[in-house]
C-alpha cells in the first residue's frame, strides 16, 4: 500500500492564515516512508512554508521523478496539482508545464539519484533556461528504493551498509547549480526547521530557478557489515521462500545552531555531518565568492548550509522567450492559428 488517507479531523479553533486555510489543508496522505526518515521533515517544512505564505493549494503544481524523495509530494498539498514523472525527467516535464501555464507556482521535488545521475542533463538545462520554479533535492546519498546503493552525491570514502567504500568523486549539486546560472541557491539539513522553512519560503517567492539541496539522512541502510544480527548476515545464512524487511522506527534527527557556527550531527549509523551555517555578514549576492567559499569549506570536510547565492534582479524563462502574459494553454485556436493571411503577413515582415 502506498496511499493512506488522513482522517478529516479538525479542531474548531485551529489557526487559519490570511486566505482562510488551516495547516491541515496543506497536508496530504499519511507518509509510508520509514519512521524517522528525513524526507518527512522536509514535507512538514513545505507545509509550514505554504501555510505561512498564504498560498492557495490549488495554485501550486508539484512535480517529482522516481525514488523515495519523489513519493513525498503525495504527503503535502493534497489539493494541489501533481504529476509523478519518469526517472530523472521531472525538470523537463516541469519546463513544459511552466511554459503552458505561467500562473501556477511550480515546486519540483527530486532526490540525489534522480537529479545527479539519470536526470543530471534535465537538471542542468532547467537551471540554465531560467525556469521559474522551486527545486528541492532531498539528498541522502543512496538509492533508498533499491536497497541503498551509492548515489552520485555520496562522499568519496564513505561506506555503504555492506562495508563497500565509495571510490567515486561526488557531484555537488549546489556548486553545479551556481555554475549553470541558478539565481537562488541554498543548502539545508532536514532536521533544521528554523533554517529550512525560511529557505523554502524564499524559493517559492523567487522569480527564476531556485534550488535547495537538503541533506536528509536515510534511517534504513545503517546496519553494519560483520554483525550476526544484521539483515545481510541473516540473508546470507537463510533459505527463505520470500524476502521481508522489518524496518525499526528511528527518532528524527533535529538540530539548531547559530549563524556562522559549526554543528556536528551524528547520524543513526554513527557517521558524522559537519554543518557550517553561513554567517550573518555573509554576502549571498556574489556568485564567484559563493563558489570559492563552498570549495574552502569542502576541503575542511564541512557542508555549508543557508542561502548561498541569490540574484535579486533575476529574470525567468518567460521573460527570456518574450511570451505573452496570458498562459499559453488558455490561448484559443483563433490566436494560435490565425490563418493563411496572417502567416503571409508574418513571412512578408521577415523578408
Amino acid at each position: 500500500m502506498t496511499y493512506l488517507a488522513k482522517p478529516k479531523l479538525l479542531r474548531a479553533d485551529a489557526p487559519r492564515n490570511a486566505v482562510g486555510y488551516t495547516r491541515r489543508d496543506y497536508e496530504g496522505a499519511i507518509s509510508t516512508l520509514c519512521a524517522g526518515c528525513g524526507h518527512d521533515s522536509i514535507s512538514a517544512a513545505v507545509v509550514q512554508a505554504c501555510f505561512d505564505l498564504d498560498i492557495e493549494p490549488h495554485k501550486v503544481a508539484k512535480l517529482s521523478g522516481i525514488g523515495c524523495s519523489s513519493k513525498t509530494p503525495d504527503y503535502f498539498l493534497g489539493a494541489s496539482h501533481g504529476f509523478n514523472t519518469t526517472h530523472g525527467r521531472m525538470p523537463s516535464v516541469l519546463t513544459g508545464a511552466a511554459l503552458a501555464n505561467r500562473e501556477l507556482i511550480y515546486l519540483g521535488v527530486s532526490g540525489d539519484g534522480d537529479s545527479a545521475s539519470i536526470g543530471i542533463a534535465q537538471f542542468a538545462h532547467a537551471m540554465r533556461r531560467g525556469v521559474n520554479m522551486a527545486y528541492i533535492c532531498e539528498n541522502n546519498g543512496v538509492y533508498g528504493l533499491t536497497k541503498g546503493q551509492f548515489s552520485a552525491t555520496a562522499d568519496k570514502g564513505s561506506k555503504n551498509k555492506r562495508g563497500v567504500v565509495n571510490s567515486d568523486t561526488p557531484i555537488d549539486l549546489v556548486a553545479l547549480s551556481l555554475q549553470l546560472g541558478a539565481t537562488f541557491v541554498a543548502r539545508s539539513f532536514s532536521g533544521d526547521k528554523e533554517q529550512l522553512v525560511p529557505l523554502i519560503k524564499g524559493a517559492l517567492r523567487h522569480r527564476g530557478p531556485a534550488f535547495i539541496d537538503v541533506i536528509s539522512p536515510c534511517v534504513t541502510f545503517n546496519n553494519h557489515a560483520g554483525s550476526t544480527k544484521s539483515y545481510d548476515y541473516v540473508r546470507e545464512h537463510n533459505e527463505a521462500v520470500n524476502r521481508l524487511d522489518v524496518i525499526l522506527p528511528r527518532d528524527k534527527i533535529e538540530t539548531s545552531y547559530s549563524p556562522g557556527s559549526l554543528r556536528r550531527v551524528v547520524q543513526h549509523d554513527g557517521s558524522v555531518l559537519l554543518l557550517r551555517k553561513v554567517a550573518v555578514d555573509y554576502d549571498p549576492a556574489d556568485r564567484v565568492a559563493a563558489m570559492n567559499y563552498l570549495q574552502e569549506r569542502q576541503t575542511l570536510g564541512e557542508i555549508v548550509t543557508g542561502l548561498i547565492y541569490v540574484d535579486s534582479s533575476a529574470e525567468d524563462m518567460h521573460r527570456h522567450l518574450n511570451t505573452v502574459e496570458k498562459p499559453l494553454n488558455q490561448l484559443g485556436d483563433a490566436y494560435l492559428c490565425p490563418g493563411a493571411k496572417a502567416l503571409d503577413a508574418l513571412n512578408a515582415s521577415l523578408r
